[in-house]
């Protein structure tokens, strides 16, 4: 009966958490990203395009 319980309530908090995450990324009124995995906004694509065009233009001869 204890272990029943237990699982309930681990189920419970397992869906309220989803529910939660849903809400918030359907209708949040932050800007941005709100599951706070980093993957959104952390990638520059301007500053990695300059970073492989400086080490591209350093491994080249001078002539």
């Amino acid at each position: 009966m204890i272990q029943q319980l237990i699982i309930l309530v681990l189920f419970i908090a397992a869906t309220a958490y989803m529910v939660r995450m849903l809400y918030l990324t359907f209708f949040s009124k932050a800007e941005g990203c709100v599951r706070s995995c980093g993957a959104c906004s952390t990638i520059d694509l301007k500053k990695i395009e300059l970073e492989i065009n400086k080490r591209k233009n350093a491994a080249l001869p001078k002539v």
